[in-house]
């Protein structure tokens, strides 16, 4: 399916910019239009290192589920907030460690999920499924990811650059707790965003100006608490390109706008 053929008829308006078109067009994707590589680079000027910062998130994403796949035994996999299908997706690191890995992608944005549902194929152990549902409603993102997960087996919960979307911390923080109490010990929750530095805040309220959809940034001490009553996998909760990193070159010091996250178990 093609790029046009994904986006016909899910109403998409391609005259405002697109939050995840724009992150797909900093990850080096194709499925973004001229509007969101404007408003994607009007954001780079004022936030030079969001380049950086959106790799991160997605290195942070590979080692993570590696990690839950690998050392952690985790077979099951419920990723809130597919965004757009670039490299290295949750269901292919997942599958490349463990082939007969679950994975569950919740969206409901039309325009993800046409791209998903084109794009994306579960290794043939496996199961992948794209549910269209909005994360705000736990109970139907429950319903819909038990086709395809068993919430009485550990499951790996995950939010990568998503909570922004909502508002109010405690309605976030709501969300996620209802998601990992519905799942047995075991369990993990990995979750990244971004922080409130200067630089960032500006990029984004420039942003908030384009007509596109608000992201809310959060202090460390906002999102550290979202993992609240889980135990956090070392080297714990901090600057996303300090855990666990591939390749240390001296003393690494964290991109300055980096995102904070870590992983967790559900005791």
């Amino acid at each position: 399916m093609s790029h046009d053929d994904a986006e016909r008829g899910t109403g998409m308006d391609t005259t405002v910019p697109h939050s995840a078109r724009i992150w797909n067009y900093w990850l080096g994707g194709k499925d973004n239009y001229a509007v969101d590589r404007e408003a994607g680079d009007e954001f780079v000027k004022l936030m030079p290192d969001i380049l950086t910062a959106a790799r991160e998130t997605r290195a942070f994403l590979v080692r993570a589920v590696r990690y839950l796949a690998g050392e952690a035994g985790i077979r099951q996999f419920l990723d809130i907030g597919t965004g757009l299908p670039t490299a290295n997706n949750t269901h292919e690191v997942a599958q490349a460690v463990a082939p007969d890995a679950h994975v569950v992608y919740v969206d409901n944005d039309p325009l993800v999920l046409a791209h998903a549902r084109a794009l994306l194929r579960s290794a043939p152990e496996g199961r992948t499924l794209y549910l269209d549902a909005d994360m705000n409603d736990p109970d139907a993102v429950l319903r819909g990811a038990s086709e395809v997960l068993d919430l009485t087996q550990p499951v790996a919960v995950l939010f990568f650059g998503v909570l922004g979307h909502i508002p109010d911390t405690t309605q976030a923080r709501n969300l996620v707790r209802a998601l990992v109490a519905a799942t047995p010990t075991g369990s993990y929750l990995a979750l990244s965003d971004g922080v409130p530095t200067e630089q960032a805040t500006a990029a984004h309220d420039q942003y908030a100006e384009t007509g596109a959809v608000p992201y809310n940034l959060r202090t460390p001490d906002e999102l550290r608490s979202f993992f609240d009553g889980l135990e956090f996998v070392e080297p714990g909760f901090g600057p996303v390109p300090l855990w666990r990193p591939e390749r240390v070159i001296g003393d690494q010091a964290p991109v300055p706008d980096a995102p904070w996250g870590g992983v967790a178990r559900k005791p």
